[in-house]
């Protein structure tokens, strides 16, 4: 029952809720219904910064969009045609001022996009007004700014000009010929890597007779004589020229003036206005419409935040100088494709695994740098400006492989230095062998010379290397100077341990004999000579010093790690045996013994 009861209170505050949110998103919608400001001059007007308002109309589309923008002089009706272009009234679309200051101020966007159906994609179009140019108190630098803004960011760039076209409305056009020569497309049908604006030429006059708009176009894009070789003239036929050459990237078309009276036309209705003002209007309407394709960026469509962000840069860019020019532009938007290329190129050098040889990290620095610059003429924006940038690109490059190329020297000092601290602790542990052995000595040196050669590598080894061959010649003399002595004096030892041994031990007369003989050899041996030279270096030591060396160190067995465990077990053997043969009455001498006493004797005498 409780239910029932609060059921009609539930559905009432839920359909509340329902209108609540619909009238909400009505108003949002009904509140971007009007033009916002997406960049405006700084107080002096000669800088722009971006509006927040009108940005963030922007970026709520998630759809490719194309720019329409209309430029033109001041006081020349740019506001009140795109508020014919777009079906608004004054009262409701952008500002339209009949004073002779200029109404719009920077750059404005009407906030909500026209949506089209473009090769089968949806595509927002934006519809933008500018500031009008040689108006009071403004620069000719901010002018161009405008112009220059305008121009990167539209698909379509409506030149509205009043009556004809004059010598000053051309030179204007100069930038929009950097722009198109820089950054359209490099070869034609393939993707481009800027795409410029397409240009419309839209002439208003109050007369349609004699020539036509597209006849003004070709004449005022005409070759001007310059006999007289003018540089200025000469600039002005390079700007027609290259305006020629752009071809079906222009259009030219006529619009009669909409009434007498131009002051009142944001009073006036359409069934006022002159009759083939409207019919003109709508063909107006229809050729920007066919004119109009996606914004293009490095063959890429932008949408709301990617839109922003582009137009972030091309402030930037335009900010960046006193004078607008194309080289800032391209130097801006090439900046993000050079951190690009440096990434690549550090990638492919960090393949090199440091350290290695300067030959072989000059061919990584060649690799990485090759697939780096092509990799930047592949995507880089311009042609003629692009030069900056390469060289800007190199640079970095060269400062990179620096680093690259100290990294490699720190890494091989430090792994030369920890092979040669191993090989000058392997020298002094040889020195110090319990059994002096040569074959020993030399099989370690060969083998740390060997893993030096191997494991040290870089630009350090040359140095290494020669502070490691004095190492190994200073070990290997003052081992031979020690060899023959150490040699010598374990060769006594052992014959009076052999003398114990063979008396006391096993009772071997004839291992103490050997070992008596011995000892007598080498104390007299060493008086025929007159010096330590003489005697090492005589044929019979030399026969010495290869037995020694046979019994002492082979690849089988190492006497000098294994001298004491053989000693331990051989004495543990001699003593067990020693102990045993006592035991069983069976120890005997090893030589026969006469044993009998000499009147004892059983033997029977003979005459």
């Amino acid at each position: 029952m409780g239910w029932r009861a609060r059921a009609p209170a539930v559905l009432a505050a839920a359909a509340l809720w329902l209108l609540a949110a619909a009238a909400t998103g009505d108003a949002d919608d009904g509140e971007l219904e009007r033009a916002f400001p997406i960049v405006e001059p700084d107080y002096g007007h000669t800088k722009l910064h971006l509006a927040k308002e009108g940005l963030e109309a922007i970026q709520r589309i998630k759809t490719p969009i194309a720019a329409v923008s209309v430029i033109g002089p001041y006081r020349s009706g740019k506001s009140f045609l795109l508020n014919q272009l777009l079906t608004l009234s004054c009262d409701k679309g952008f500002g339209v001022g009949h004073m002779r200051d200029t109404k719009t101020k920077g750059i404005w966007v009407w906030g909500t996009p026209i949506e089209l159906d473009i090769d089968g994609s949806i595509v927002s179009v934006l519809y933008l007004d500018t500031e009008g140019f040689e108006s009071v108190g403004k620069s000719n630098v901010y002018d161009d700014r405008i112009f220059a803004l305008a121009t990167v960011l539209s698909s379509v760039l409506i030149y509205n000009l009043p009556e004809t076209i004059r010598e000053a409305d051309i030179s204007r056009l100069s930038f929009a010929v950097e722009i198109a020569e820089e950054f359209y497309g490099r070869v034609k049908g393939q993707d481009v890597a800027f795409e410029p604006a397409k240009l419309l030429w839209l002439i208003q006059r109050d007369f349609l007779q004699g020539k036509s708009v597209q006849q003004m176009v070709d004449e005022a894009l005409q070759r001007v004589p310059n006999n007289n070789g003018d540089k200025y003239i000469d600039e002005i036929n390079q700007i027609r020229d290259s305006l020629a050459i752009m071809g079906d990237n222009s259009t030219a078309f006529s619009l009669p003036q909409p009434h007498l009276q131009r002051t009142q036309l944001c009073e006036l209705e359409d069934k006022e206005l002159d009759p083939l003002y409207l019919q003109r209007r709508d063909q107006l309407k229809q050729i920007v419409s066919s004119m109009i394709k996606p914004k293009i960026v490095q063959g890429r469509t932008l949408n709301g935040t990617e839109f922003v962000t582009f137009l972030g840069q091309i402030l930037e860019a335009l900010n960046k100088g006193e004078i607008p020019s194309t080289g800032s532009l391209v130097q801006v938007f090439n900046k993000a494709i050079l951190e690009r290329c440096l990434k690549v190129y550090n990638e492919r050098m960090g393949r090199a695994g440091l350290p290695v040889s300067v030959d072989k990290l000059q061919q990584f620095h060649d690799l990485a740098k090759d697939e780096a610059r092509k990799l930047f003429d592949k995507q880089h924006f311009g042609k003629h400006h692009a030069a900056h940038s390469i060289s800007k690109l190199d640079e970095e490059i060269k400062k990179v492989f620096r680093n690259f190329g100290q990294a490699n020297e720190y890494q091989s000092s430090k792994l030369c230095e920890a092979r040669f601290s191993e090989c000058e602790d392997k020298m002094e542990q040889l020195q110090v062998l319990k059994l002096p052995s040569m074959a020993k000595f030399d099989a370690g040196f060969i083998l740390c010379n060997q893993s030096f050669e191997m494991d040290c590598v870089g630009p350090a080894k040359e140095s290494y290397q020669r502070r490691m061959s004095k190492m190994l010649a200073r070990s290997r003399a003052l081992f031979i100077k020690e060899y023959n002595n150490k040699l010598f004096s374990w060769l006594v030892i052992f014959s009076l341990v052999m003398v114990v041994i063979g008396r006391f031990v096993v009772k071997f007369f004839l291992l103490e004999i050997a070992a008596w003989v011995m000892f007598a050899f080498l104390e007299t041996y060493t008086r025929l000579f007159w010096s330590s030279e003489s005697l090492y270096y005589n044929p019979v030591w030399h026969i010495v010093v290869s037995t020694w060396e046979i019994i002492v160190y082979s690849p089988i067995l190492d006497l000098d790690r294994w001298a004491i465990p053989i000693v331990a077990v051989l004495s543990f053997l001699a003593i067990y045996w020693r102990c045993l043969g006592g035991r069983k009455g069976i120890a005997r001498s090893l030589l026969p013994l006469y044993s009998g006493s000499y009147r004892s004797s059983n033997r029977p005498r003979t005459d």
